[in-house]
């Protein structure tokens, strides 16, 4: 998988700018003093800069950048306006403006005694990933052209595939060895041993959100249902007890909603649960994350013009994969259960129709009015599982749902319903605090009313009106009385169309910041 660019702290020398071959990036306050040990030609450009009207303009976060300054070894010298009182979100983003350009070398960064130092790390870290592990040569005109270019370095090493027998002449082959080296960060600043340590944490967090955007970015004759269960199951290595149910044990509990979604793929359906048990004798969190490998709509196919982009409808089982890496990683004391349905919903002659009555784990049955709302299925057997066997003090799930949420809330904000206002204030108190935008929408009985079937017990769509409400409605139905439960449709936020401010264009793996947060400000023994 791709790992963070490797940042070592250690104490402030400004005798090293001049000298350091590379790139070197100075945190500045507005109308702080620059270090003394620039070279006087660098200090005279770099003030130059910071007085211009571009200079003056700078907001928190943002950067100048001066090529080959005079007098040092670097390749170039990056400004970034910071004041001491910054918030997280600006510090991260100050972070981010230096790890958009770490490319392959070795950057030198100087935050001083800022309070937000930590936070400066995260950013470089988030905003360094690049996924480019496919690409056999660098672009012959340098980075593409945009408001926030891709870093071309390849970075990335590739867990081996395992792929499926049908799909592995058309696989690319994963590289043995990333094709170029690897950037690497030398963070100056006061107390590192204390901010060392502090940041190990954060790199647990940054580990996992990784490994989710790896998950989301693969193609899907690499990240087959197999290969995704695979990759899973390697997490035992960190920690985590997993369990792979094949077809067999699926089709024993019932799971007909969810197996119904898969039976017109080559691939075979699984549910893959992890477990982290760090919480002593605690009920766990149950998170369940939809997987659905690739999305053509079934019978009830997607236009084919961005259909592509079905490569992501895992997405939220990638979250939940994420976040029990960075549970493991930093060794959270916490019990928390992740639940992911892996399927894959394709047109053949044995997928299901329109007009199929299903019956759920659960027993519901269910009218199947469109093989695209597929997702609800997939998530409606395996919410139900995880309560049945785990009995969960609270159940979150995630899924890149419908296309609704997009058209109230855009790329900005992830949907997210709820049963319990405290699960649901504390879940949105944790993504403000990591900047992740989520929204809380409405539930109830009018929009239930929308999904009742002629046929069945429920349909699984209400139609375009209120698309996501009726879908997290439907969900809601297998959730039992009295359990706190959340759904954040993430369908906005997962696969982005450009760069957000801690990612470089691709996926962002939203949500892992935030339920690592909720975790550890509600279920974590202190």
């Amino acid at each position: 998988m791709t790992q963070p660019a490797p940042i070592t702290f250690t104490d402030i020398a400004t005798d090293r700018l001049a000298s350091h071959a590379g790139r070197v990036a100075l945190i500045v306050a507005p109308g702080g003093k620059l270090p003394s040990g620039l070279p006087r030609g660098a200090r005279e450009a770099a003030q130059r800069a910071l007085d211009s009207k571009a200079g003056r303009g700078l907001k928190p976060g943002a950067a100048l950048e001066l090529a080959f300054p005079a007098g040092m070894a670097a390749d170039a010298l990056t400004l970034v306006a910071l004041p001491a009182g910054a918030s997280v979100a600006e510090a991260r983003k100050a972070g981010a403006a230096i790890g958009a350009k770490l490319g392959t070398t070795h950057t030198l960064v100087l935050a001083g005694g800022h309070r937000r130092a930590g936070d400066i790390a995260l950013g470089i870290a988030l905003r360094g990933y690049d996924f480019s592990v496919y690409q056999t040569k660098p672009a012959e005109d340098g980075p593409e052209t945009g408001p926030d270019p891709i870093p071309q370095s390849v970075t990335h090493e590739a867990d081996t595939a395992v792929l499926a027998d049908a799909q592995a002449d058309s696989a690319p082959d994963a590289p043995d060895e990333p094709v170029s080296e690897k950037a690497r960060v030398t963070f100056m600043a006061k107390d590192p041993e204390a901010l060392a340590k502090a940041a190990q944490d954060a790199a647990a967090v940054a580990e996992g959100v990784f490994f989710t955007r790896d998950l989301v970015n693969e193609p899907a004759n690499v990240l087959t249902t197999t290969d995704f269960a695979d990759r899973l199951k390697a997490m035992e290595e960190i920690g985590l007890t997993v369990e792979v149910l094949e077809e067999e044990e699926l089709h024993g509990l019932g799971m007909r909603a969810l197996l119904a979604v898969g039976q017109g793929s080559e691939s075979p359906s699984r549910v893959v649960v992890m477990r982290w048990n760090g919480g002593g004798d605690e009920a766990p969190l149950a998170l369940v994350g939809k997987g659905v490998v690739f999305d053509t709509g079934g019978i009830s196919i997607k236009p084919g013009a961005g259909m592509e982009e079905m490569t992501m409808d895992m997405g939220g089982a990638g979250v939940v994969a994420g976040v029990m890496r960075t549970l493991a990683l930093r060794r959270a004391r916490a019990n928390v259960v992740g639940l992911v349905g892996l399927v894959e919903n394709m047109p053949d002659g044995r997928a299901y129709r329109p007009g199929d009555i299903l019956k759920s784990m659960k027993g519901d049955t269910i009218e199947v009015v469109n093989t695209d709302a597929e997702g609800r299925l997939v998530l409606a057997d395996v919410l139900w599982y995880a309560q049945t066997r785990f009995t969960p003090k609270a159940v979150i799930d995630l899924a890149t749902l419908t296309g609704a949420v997009i058209i109230a809330l855009g790329h900005d904000n992830a949907g997210v319903f709820a049963n319990d206002d405290a699960l649901a204030d504390t879940l949105l108190s944790a993504a403000r605090a990591e900047g992740e935008g989520a929204w809380r929408l409405p539930l109830g009985q009018p929009y239930d009313a929308l999904i009742k079937s002629r046929l069945a017990d429920m349909k699984n769509t209400g139609g375009r009106a209120a698309g996501s409400i009726t879908a997290a409605q439907f969900l809601q139905r297998f959730i039992r009385k009295g359990q706190p439960w959340a759904h954040i449709d993430i369908a906005g936020v997962a696969l982005p169309p450009g760069a957000t401010d801690l990612a470089p264009r691709g996926a962002t793996g939203w949500g892992v910041m935030t339920l690592n947060r909720l975790i550890r400000d509600r279920y974590e023994a202190r």
